[in-house]
């Protein structure tokens, strides 16, 4: 403990922990652990490295056993926690106990604040001490009613219940319902990304996104705005050295959206679109025509009612049997097929 609490001290005063890796310890379940990549893993040299990350890790137990079983079976090779999720500790050891590539989803739109003293008056909260929505948050910004300093104060309080929950810095951080690319969010986001040597985000812009004609119009409206903050984001991004993989796949391929082949043409896309210069390769040791890519992935059981959630109890996709369908197309053998054939090699952020 006397580590740990110098370690967050350390992140407080300078922001100079070194990310470090999970400890293995136990078993959740009568369940053999076994690579999630053994074919790929063989590859001499891959097309495309790929992170498929099952975000929203922590939201409930329900989540928590859909992720990991989608992990073991090879479904996914990284997730994201959201840390004032319901279930964000027993998240955390089931990371520990399988080895289950870590990052932290920032959320400042969903449920009550980690920060204490942002539980009882903030701008960032309603009268009830809950955020204000995936809509509420960003009408309240255009109006200018958040203050960035509450912003920052919340998000240092989530990287430091990470470390509490996991023993060890995010190696990348992004953004519950995309809140890290909002207007000025984006300044404070990045500042504390390079002062705590997080060396990854996300940047959602997809490849393919104004072609997909087929989604709801409402849906189309948000993602495009997504979109258009997201490419404000990066000179951003790029001023804190901030980096990501070349490509951001998985607007397009959420819930009954995801299919065979939904994700062969996200993977077609991807390699179409190329290398960029957003990760720094050349430190990696990847050889510069391979492509690096993101895929956002929510895979897990359906909440059951009144049980998990971020403080206000689960939403309506959570409930829903999307999250289920999302963990049996990751795992299906012809999606696992197509990896192979396309030289797709599966991997964590750590490995780009």
């Amino acid at each position: 403990m006397g580590e740990l609490v110098f370690r967050l001290r350390s992140v407080l005063e300078c922001g100079s922990v070194t990310p470090g890796p999970s400890v293995p310890s136990g078993s959740w379940r009568k369940k053999k652990v076994v690579s999630p990549i053994p074919e790929t893993a063989k590859m001499p040299q891959p097309r495309l490295m790929l992170v498929i990350t099952g975000d929203d890790f922590g939201y409930c137990p329900r989540r928590n056993q859909g992720i990991v079983d989608c992990f073991l079976a090879g479904g996914i090779s990284n997730v994201s926690l959201l840390v004032n999720g319901s279930a964000a500790k027993e998240a955390a050891d089931l990371a520990k106990r399988y080895q289950i590539p870590i990052g932290l989803h920032a959320n400042l739109s969903e449920g009550t604040p980690v920060g204490q003293n942002l539980q009882q008056a903030s701008t960032l909260i309603n009268p009830q001490g809950f955020f204000l929505g995936k809509v509420g948050i960003r009408q309240a910004l255009e109006r200018g009613q958040l203050s960035m300093t509450q912003v920052e104060l919340e998000l240092r309080a989530q990287v430091r219940r990470f470390m509490v929950l996991t023993g060890h810095l995010p190696y990348h951080m992004d953004g519950h319902q995309h809140v890290h690319v909002l207007p000025d969010i984006r300044e404070v986001f990045a500042q504390v990304l390079s002062d705590l040597r997080i060396p990854y985000t996300r940047v959602p812009v997809e490849p393919g996104l104004h072609s997909c004609t087929w989604l709801p119009a409402h849906l189309q409206t948000f993602y495009k705005q997504v979109e258009k903050d997201a490419l404000n984001s990066i000179p951003i991004f790029k001023h804190y050295r901030i980096r990501w993989p070349d490509v951001y796949l998985g607007l397009t391929t959420m819930g009954q959206n995801m299919s065979s082949a939904s994700l062969q043409r996200a993977l077609k896309q991807a390699l179409a679109a190329g290398p960029s210069d957003s990760t720094s390769k050349s430190l990696s040791g990847l050889h510069p025509a391979v492509v690096t890519a993101e895929l956002m992935v929510h895979p897990g059981y359906p909440s059951y009612t009144q049980e998990g959630g971020c403080g206000g109890g689960p939403d309506d996709f959570s409930q829903s049997s999307d999250r289920e369908h999302e963990l049996g197309m990751l795992t299906e053998p012809s999606v696992q097929e197509l990896y192979r054939r396309e030289r797709v090699q599966l991997c964590g952020f750590k490995d780009l």
